[in-house]
């Protein structure tokens, strides 16, 4: 089924708020529409190119070769490839949820993409028991992506904070994020899988050197943590969503917990890690999406409005592309970059043919 994309009515239903947007947030509801708002010109950014546009509310990017996939919390994927464009059906096993922030949100493929068809989905579902998120396998066949395995099931899920990224590490583990599924007191409850970064095996059994016994949990006293990414030596580094403000950039190591509610932002106490980067009180990014290269971290910001870059060495900051909205995820590969943004998921102003997916030669940006 190839052919021009168009804004589904569903997708209104899944908009809501979205994973920066604090429930009871005074705060947040002051942010002018400014801050959301997409120039006319955006196109006209030097070096950026648009690979896709009339996307519904897309969440994470993957790439196989040359081809590109985009999963859309509605429950599609889109793949790009040569030039053409194609919503794919993704046939789950529950109904996806239409909760705020909720849907098909992270997707992965496997290591053998290519021979097996197989990725990885993490996805907000609700049945007769309530409303969870879970991880689950997909096979790709005759353009239909179907559920066949199910890894992990029952990560909290509630009004808001699902988390929600997937990423296989350079150990060849999976990795998951998970908020704190608007209680806060779950991320640091080691019995429970909110407010955490989980770590499996590939077929969803536990690794017999997690921090913790008999536990997926990899770190924890998370809020809503929304991006991973590894540095060239291995090293694990997260973006968190702050309480209206004191949005994090965390560097993650086993077993550690990262304070949420006990402390946020700048604050310390023994036993907990503060950030290596925080908006601070009177700013916040919406950090989601994030991506390492040569000593940077790139971020994509949905408040922020931006992709911005962390340097791991200096420690400065900076916004690298701006004008394009509400920015969801980034992904870098050889020496381009690739990002996607988010106006159409209920909290910023589409412009005409939203939402779209870019790319950008990092050389045009150094």
């Amino acid at each position: 089924m190839k052919k021009a994309l168009t804004i589904c009515a569903f997708s209104l239903l899944l908009a809501g708020c979205s994973a920066d947007d604090q429930q009871n947030s005074a705060a947040e509801q002051a942010v002018s529409s400014e801050q959301d708002h997409v120039t006319e010109d955006e196109e006209n950014n030097e070096g950026v190119e648009v690979l896709a546009e009339n996307l519904e509310i897309p969440w994470s990017i993957a790439k196989s070769e040359d081809t590109i996939y985009l999963s859309e919390r509605p429950g599609s994927i889109i793949k790009i490839e040569n030039g053409e464009i194609e919503r794919q059906n993704v046939q789950l096993e529950k109904e996806l949820a239409t909760a705020a922030e909720a849907g098909l949100l992270g997707f992965a493929l496997a290591p053998d993409f290519t021979e097996s068809n197989q990725a990885y989905a993490y996805y907000t579902y609700e049945d007769s028991s309530g409303q969870f998120n879970r991880i689950v396998t997909l096979h790709l066949e005759d353009d239909i992506w179907r559920e066949e395995s199910l890894l992990l099931d029952q990560i909290p899920s509630g009004t808001y904070h699902h988390g929600g990224r997937l990423k296989i590490g350079p150990d060849e583990y999976l990795y998951a994020t998970a908020g704190d599924a608007s209680d806060p007191d779950l991320a640091q409850d080691l019995d429970s899988l909110g407010g955490s970064i989980l770590r499996m095996n590939l077929d969803g059994t536990m690794p017999n050197d997690n921090p913790f016994s008999d536990s997926y949990i990899y770190s924890y006293g998370h809020r809503n943590p929304q991006g991973i990414t590894w540095s060239s030596d291995d090293t694990l580094y997260s973006s968190e969503h702050g309480n209206s403000a004191n949005d994090e950039i965390n560097e993650i190591k086993a077993g550690q917990n990262y304070g949420w509610p006990v402390i946020e932002g700048s604050e310390e106490q023994e036993g907990m890690v503060s950030p290596l980067f925080t908006s601070g009180a009177g700013t916040t990014w919406a950090p989601s999406g994030m991506d390492y290269y040569d000593g940077k971290l790139y971020v994509a910001a949905l408040r922020g409005t931006a992709v911005i870059e962390f340097d791991l060495e200096t420690g400065d900051q900076r916004e690298v592309l701006t004008d394009y909205g509400r920015i969801r995820d980034v992904l870098i590969e050889d020496d381009s970059l690739y990002f996607i943004s988010n106006n159409t998921d209920g909290r910023g102003n589409p412009q005409e043919d939203d939402d779209k997916v870019y790319r950008i030669s990092l050389s045009e940006i150094e």
